[in-house]
């Protein structure tokens, strides 16, 4: 049960009730709120509600009642009362006439009626919520209802959690609400228990965390949903939520009641008490509207329903109620006193707090465990308690499990030495054995470790994991303590983000994403609303390790969007971009004319590989063959005709599946003729057009030309093919003079023809007795020009030209060019590309990619016609790349390169909180906040600018911009009343303008002088000679007030001290302090006829002079008496005392005998006979000691007595032994891969030698071999033995005595 002082303050005293109203009667509710003139709203289905011939709202004093005239069908439903912050909602609900009820709805008085025996106990009212919850607030303007802002300006809630009760085995929910519009990324928000457990960490069955969010209200919903609540469920919660640069949090609390039987409700309702007569105010300070339990009543007849109530709640007469609720959590009081009949429950806390609490000493326990222990993932926690019996067995248990000391999970090890039992942990054991420690268990790389240190037992988990999160006990005999470990999980971050992707409809999307811990629980959300895994359908999940996938199998438009992948560390943004599904013809197929045998070829060319197709002929669908082949390779469909017939003469078409588009095309048969001629006949070329005008034949670049000419002449003729290439340009042009009439003639050209005789190659002629082939694979630019055919025999030659030009892809365009760079778009400008490819440029296509990706982005489906276009829907702050492809008929260009990166960033908004400072007769002074959006172009500065009230002209306050929040505005007309203005400045330009709420009048507002005498100069200052003084005292006026400075009633006068003065301060400044300085000071500070002083104490201190008159009075024995005088200066503060020092006459170094002395007299004692000695005194006060010192100036001698020494005769014993092994070595059995130590204990004297071998080899020389020997332990270190490393050890130990060797086998095994 939270404490009454932390309960939201309501401002009802008393709240409307739900209620049932028969139809046609009229429905009455009634509210009382604490104080009288608070303006109250009634409200139904959201909207407000004014007085009407349906509605009557009353209002007397704190009384406000609101009628319902006729109440019908319409006017059931949910109402709600709001005042100031507060809002309580209730119901009204509508029966018919015969069914009705007398009921009213307030708390009904016994002289208007009494609740007839059977009727069911009105419905309690809904918990008093806040007043800016979505469903709740609203206007009566006819657009609707709109959300209202939170009432903290400053705050992120819209709506913050409440405090909730729910019974043992049921289930709660909490909500948080929170305004979205102005932030960027979605908010942060973590839930806490208590002070410090995380309830992330907390996740399963019975506790969720569910967040979303909402487009149309731009609102963002956080859940805490609790199934099964349990006792340990109540106390008090938290709810933090934090953005870029805003954090607010929210606390609440659960109280969780035990479950009561049919006969518990029964009584509640007999017991409940109603108003008093005349509708008086209740007596309740609850937020519970179900009716108030009268506790003496059900103590006076409890013993009549003692028999029906549970068990659970039943109490025996001789408990003891005090120290019931004097061990009982806050959260079980209410149950308590509803169970033993408590009527003034808060008197007896009252008297609990000043009650002390005797708790019972443990008998085994001298410091039990903490309450709660936290430990991050991975690391080690310690868990420590201290018995009264340091030999008593102690016991671990893990969720109520005892922890057991065998498996490879736990170790325990114990020593015993010097009669206590000592535990060595987190070491190997080899480098803490000592002689006759045997080893109860030993384990590699425990994760449970025992502990026992005398009285004291431990308990040590290394590498926590989310499996160690339990409760632990420590049982000793009959008695335990206990704790609760909780472990946090490091935060998951985002190693490799996810890329922005393109597809078109029916896809498949797949976003991969990498984090930086396997298996790490991860959320994905589109636009801001999490993809739960009920949609499967649609969305598939997929885990490989570190990384995590999102499968989209056939993409539609509604998929289009921002995804996110968000983990406890962070989140990974990307757009998913969906177009129609359209297919562009890079290439279409061509007529061709081909000859009888010959080999034809349609090739079209298409922009999606993945279209499949068919090919018709004269509109039937075209059959694969021998002869008759079908190709499809990437984006090239090809159909391949070998041996051409007269049959396949017809209109070929090749139609893709799934796309709305057909393309045509017609193969001519061309059918040679040759007529009989004589024996003698000239050559002849035989084409469709022959002439001396060239005709012109297409090649796309890269495809085969093939250039079939028949001839004919007897003889056979020889062929000759030429190409025609270029000498020389324009002829030397003409004199000036004669250009105008000769113009024509200067274009002038100088040809050379080229054989081509090849007959193998890329370029290539082939000539049989009919026919001339002149074949080119892969045209290139280069093969473009005019070809000559020549035939010749003895009879006569024939010649054609041939025009050959061949088309391409046009080239790269240059780098485009970016300009108008905003939020989340800009202009992108090119250059049309230097060479078409022989082909118009049909259009552009635009990408674009972040600068760290490498995946790029189409922006556009539809050729782009223009030279530029505007770039959309990019992030803020994400630094972007472009590049442009040209298209022509042939296909697409090679990508142009990438333009500079650019940064789409936008201007600030408004800043916040502007508020007027101070004001005097010309200068206001302003303060404001930086403003809540930023955004990813930074903060340049601010501007201000002022206007007189009722004017539009602002005029600006500084030249430039400023960085600081603050500023003070000079030069201003006395008494004009000016409005300010403040604007937020980026490299994106200036945002929305804040301007004072009032106009501000530009005058001198009289304060009275004060002075503001800080703590610390209260006091007398004390400063050392030599060092600065710096007296800064503040004071309050307006107008600036006079400031003076006076010494001992004299006015300060010498450059020594200075005094600074300043709108808010004065400093008293002395750069060197002397003793004369020492003094009382007064600051005055006056304006007019009012002034205000201060006086402070300043002491200059330095240095005592020595003592003085050091003197020897007396000296006897080994002792010498001192005696000497005070110095005559102490420095001008207390002395602490003297030092006392001695020295030796022969070696002249001095020694202290006393420090901080504080008497003039003393006795040196303890000197050394025979010797001579000198003595010295220093002063000392608080600066330090004196510069000089006194000193004797005749040295004192301590006389020798005749007294000789004998010294006694030592027999020398012989400590000689030969080396023996007190602990030898012991065979071991280890794992490959692991660390092993040998140990072993040796004694002998003088030091023996030591040596190690492995099966009869030494290992001094070896690396992976380290040797240890401390104290006559000796140690050998193999790092990460392998079973090669496995046979028999031997230490050998050597000296003068002899020598002694143990060994032992070592056994390496291989883990399965």
């Amino acid at each position: 049960m939270p404490e009454p002082g932390k309960k939201p303050v309501s401002a009802f005293s008393k709240k409307p009730r739900s209620a049932e109203v028969a139809a046609g009667s009229p429905a009455v509710f009634e509210a009382e709120t604490e104080r009288a003139g608070v303006k109250v709203r009634w409200q139904h289905g959201g909207s407000d509600i004014g007085a009407s011939d349906k509605y009557i709202l009353a209002a007397e004093g704190t009384r406000h009642t609101l009628t319902v005239r006729e109440v019908g069908p319409a006017d059931q439903g949910a109402y709600a009362v709001i005042a100031g912050s507060s809002k309580v909602k209730f119901e009204l609900k509508v029966i018919e006439a015969e069914k009705a009820e007398p009921v009213l709805c307030p708390a009904p008085a016994p002289a208007e009626g009494t609740q007839a025996p059977g009727e069911a106990p009105a419905p309690a009212a809904e918990l008093e919520e806040s007043v800016p919850s979505p469903e709740g607030s609203s206007s009566a303007a006819p657009s609707g209802p709109t959300p209202e802002a939170p009432d903290d300006p400053i705050g992120l809630f819209v709506m913050r959690p409440q405090d909730g009760e729910v019974t043992v085995g049921g289930s709660i929910t909490f909500s948080a609400r929170v305004a979205g519009a102005s932030l960027l990324k979605p908010p942060v928000v973590k839930w806490f228990k208590g002070k410090w457990v995380d309830l992330s960490s907390k996740v399963g069955q019975h506790l969720q965390l569910h967040d979303s969010y909402d487009r149309a209200s731009k609102v963002y919903l956080f859940e805490l949903h609790i199934t099964d609540a349990q006792p340990a469920s109540a106390g008090g919660y938290r709810c933090e939520v934090s953005t870029k640069d805003k954090f607010d949090c929210s606390n609440f609390n659960l109280t969780v009641h035990e479950a009561m039987g049919p006969g518990d409700l029964d009584l509640l309702s007999a017991f409940r008490r109603t108003s008093l007569a005349g509708g008086g105010r209740r007596i309740s300070d609850s937020h519970e509207d179900a009716g108030i339990l009268d506790f003496s009543s059900l103590l006076k007849k409890s013993s009549s329903f003692r028999a029906s109530r549970d068990s659970k709640l039943e109490a025996p007469a001789e408990e003891d109620v005090w120290e019931i609720l004097r061990q009982a959590p806050p959260s079980e009081y209410e149950r308590i006193a509803f169970q033993y009949g408590v009527t003034d429950l808060r008197g007896m806390l009252k008297r609990l707090k000043g009650m002390r609490r005797d708790e019972k000493k443990s008998t085994a326990f001298q410091k039990k465990l903490e309450p709660a222990y936290q430990v991050s993932k991975g690391h080690k926690i310690r868990l420590t308690v201290e018995l009264a019996d340091p030999d008593a067995e102690v016991k671990w248990l893990k969720n109520g499990q005892e922890i057991q000391m065998s498996g490879s999970k736990y170790v325990s090890l114990w020593m015993a030495w010097g009669g206590r039992h000592r535990g060595y942990h987190g070491v190997p054991w080899a480098q803490r054995c000592v002689p006759g420690s045997p080893a109860t268990s030993l384990r590699p790389r425990p994760r449970y470790i025992f502990e026992s240190i005398g009285a004291k037992r431990t308990l040590t988990i290394s590498q926590c994991s989310l499996a160690d999160d339990a409760a632990y006990q420590c049982v000793v005999g009959g008695e335990k303590c206990s704790t609760e470990l909780f472990v946090k999980e490091p935060p998951v971050l985002i190693t490799r983000p996810l890329e922005d992707q393109l597809v078109m409809v029916g896809q498949r999307v797949e976003f991969e994403c990498e984090v930086s811990e396997e298996g790490a629980q991860v959320k994905w959300l589109k636009d801001g609303v999490e993809l739960t895994r009920e949609e499967t359908f649609k969305y598939r999940f997929k885990k490989d390790g570190r990384r995590h996938h999102l499968i989209i199998n056939e993409a539609t438009l509604e998929d289009a969007g921002h995804y996110a992948l968000r983990t406890s560390g962070g989140q990974a943004l990307a757009e998913l971009i969906v177009q129609e599904k359209k297919l562009e013809v890079y290439q279409s197929i061509a007529d061709l004319t081909v000859g009888a045998k010959d080999q034809a070829v349609f090739k079209c060319e298409v922009s999606d590989e993945n279209v499949r197709g068919v090919w018709l002929k004269n509109g039937k669908e075209l059959v694969p063959n021998s002869r008759i082949k079908v190709s499809h390779i990437g984006r090239v469909h090809k159909l391949t005709i070998d041996d051409v017939t007269p049959a396949d003469e017809a209109d070929y078409s090749f139609v893709p599946e799934g796309f709305a588009c057909n393309l045509s095309a017609k193969l001519h048969f061309m059918e040679v003729k040759i007529d009989f001629v004589p024996r003698q006949e000239p050559p002849k070329i035989h084409l469709d057009c022959p002439g001396r005008v060239p005709d012109t034949i297409v090649v796309v670049a890269g495809n085969k030309l093939r250039l079939d000419v028949p001839i004919s002449g007897d003889p056979a003729p020889t062929v000759i093919w030429q190409k025609a290439i270029t000498q020389g340009n324009k002829a030397s042009a003409r004199p000036a003079s004669d250009a105008p009439e000769d113009t024509a003639d200067s274009d002038e050209w100088v040809f050379d023809k080229k054989l081509l005789c090849e007959t193998e190659g890329r370029v290539r002629v082939e000539t049989t007795k009919d026919r001339s082939i002149f074949t080119v694979e892969g045209a290139e630019k280069e093969d473009e020009g005019i070809y000559t055919v020549t035939v010749k025999n003895p009879v006569g030659e024939d010649q054609v030209n041939l025009t050959v030009k061949v088309i391409d892809v046009p080239d790269a365009p240059a780098a485009p060019k970016i300009s108008n760079v905003g939020e989340d778009s800009c202009m992108v400008q090119w250059e049309p590309p230097a060479y078409d490819g022989g082909q118009p440029v049909l259009g552009y296509i635009l990408e674009r990619k972040k600068k760290k990706s490498y995946r790029w982005m189409r922006l556009n489906f539809d050729l782009i016609r223009e030279l530029s276009h505007e770039a959309r829907r990019m992030i803020e702050g994400v630094v972007y790349e472009m590049r442009v492809y040209a298209v022509n008929a042939i296909g697409m260009s090679r990508p142009s390169p990438a333009s500079q990166p650019f940064m789409p960033i936008g201007p600030p908004s408004e800043p916040t909180h502007l508020a007027v400072e101070d004001v005097s007769d010309t200068t206001v002074s302003l303060k404001w906040r930086p403003p809540e959006r930023v955004g990813a172009g930074g903060l340049d500065g601010y501007s201000v600018e002022y206007c007189l009230e009722g004017c539009s002209e602002w005029v600006a306050a500084l030249q430039g911009l400023t960085e600081r929040t603050s500023m003070l505005v000079k030069d201003l007309p006395t008494g004009a009343r000016l409005l300010f203005r403040v604007r937020a400045h980026n490299m994106a330009g200036s945002g929305a303008p804040v301007t004072t709420t009032e106009p501000v009048t530009v005058q001198e507002i009289l304060q009275r002088p004060r002075l503001q005498l800080p703590r610390h100069l209260r006091q007398t200052v004390q400063k050392k000679v030599g060092e600065a003084v710096n007296l800064l005292i503040p004071f309050q006026g307006k107008p600036r007030p006079q400031v003076t400075w006076t010494k001992e009633g004299q006015s300060l006068a010498g450059e020594e001290v200075s005094v600074r003065n300043s709108p808010t301060d004065t400093i008293l400044f002395i750069r060197a302090a002397r003793r004369v300085h020492s003094g009382t000071y007064q600051v005055t500070v006056r304006i007019e006829n009012m002034e205000d002083k201060a006086t402070l104490v300043l002491q200059v201190v330095d240095k005592p002079s020595p003592p003085q008159d050091l003197r020897v009075t007396e000296a006897w024995g080994l002792n010498v008496a001192l005696e000497w005088k005070p110095p005559q200066d102490d420095g001008n503060t207390e002395l602490w005392g003297y030092t006392v020092q001695k020295a030796d006459k022969k070696t002249m170094e001095w020694f202290t005998v006393l420090e901080h002395y504080r008497r003039t007299h003393c006795v040196v004692p303890e000197l050394i006979i025979g010797n001579g000695y000198y003595f010295r005194v220093f002063s000392q006060n608080m600066v330090g000691s004196s510069d000089r010192a006194a000193t004797t100036k005749e040295p004192v001698f301590i006389p020798r007595p005749g007294i000789t020494y004998e010294p006694p005769n030592y027999k020398a014993l012989d400590f000689s032994e030969a080396p023996s092994f007190t602990q030898p070595l012991v065979n071991r059995s280890v794992i490959a891969g692991y660390t092993t130590m040998l140990c072993c204990a040796v004694r002998g004297s003088p030091k023996p030698k030591i040596s190690w071998f492995k099966n009869g080899l030494d290992l001094g020389e070896d690396a992976r071999f380290r040797m240890f020997s401390k104290q006559g332990v000796l140690t050998l270190e193999i790092r990460k033995p392998c079973p090669f490393d496995g046979g028999i050890y031997v230490c050998r130990a050597a000296n003068l005595q002899g020598e002694a060797q143990c060994e032992c086998r070592l056994e390496v095994r291989v883990p399965q």
